[in-house]
């Protein structure tokens, strides 16, 4: 009898715990906590679960309770995504998103070198050419509830160099524009790798190629 209890509570658990996996593959990593660090601009760390919220500039943390910085009183934060797998870090950058009045947002930096540094930023959009498509991080989508409509991760590429934050327009005139003086170099290194000038993990590639040709 007590055996069969057992079994009985390890079951429950087992589903529980099998749903939840479930629930976070059907969230964006935006829309979860994650195990991570919030670094303030105080020198103050602080450490448990984070959520982010790229278009309003938020980070979450949860202990306790919930606590809410905004990107001014955050100088970076990182999380653990068990969602697409990682270590992800983001910094408060200043930046014009609307108009021309620079405030800091949050980036997340795919590379950096000391030459140029990728950024982007993350987005939920609606996609209803497709529901089954990859998405642009070239991983498996995670979608909300099933709709007409479906959803897709997006992202905006931006390249941090000599002080500045450029858009990158996703062209690939504008690729060489932002990485200049190694034209034929970067086309024969992504004609090999066969990359995309507007990938997420091809532009990655490119832009710590870039960088390490800059070290010679």
């Amino acid at each position: 009898m007590k055996s069969t209890i057992v079994k009985i509570w390890i079951l429950a658990f087992l589903l529980v715990l099998g749903a939840g996996a479930v629930s976070a593959q059907n969230q964006f990593p935006s829309q979860i906590f994650h195990k991570g660090n919030i670094y303030g601009t105080d020198g103050q760390v602080y450490s448990g679960l984070v959520k982010y919220d790229l278009v309003n500039n938020l980070v979450q943390l949860q202990n306790e309770t919930i606590t809410t910085f905004t990107a001014s009183n955050v100088s970076y934060f990182e999380i653990f995504d068990e969602v697409f797998g990682g270590l992800r870090k983001f910094y408060s950058l200043p930046y014009a998103l609307n108009g021309d009045y620079e405030t800091p947002i949050f980036f997340e930096v795919l590379t950096e070198g000391e030459n140029v540094a990728l950024l982007c930023r993350e987005y939920i959009a609606t996609d209803s050419r497709n529901m089954g498509a990859m998405n642009t991080m070239g991983m498996n989508p995670f979608w909300g509830p099933p709709t007409m409509i479906g959803y897709r991760l997006a992202f905006n590429y931006y390249f941090f160099k000599n002080g500045s934050i450029d858009r990158y327009s996703l062209k690939k005139k504008d690729l060489f524009d932002m990485l200049t003086g190694h034209d034929e170099e970067i086309s024969l290194f992504m004609r090999k790798n066969r990359l995309e000038h507007d990938k997420r993990g091809d532009l990655l590639r490119i832009t710590a190629y870039y960088n390490e040709l800059n070290k010679n």
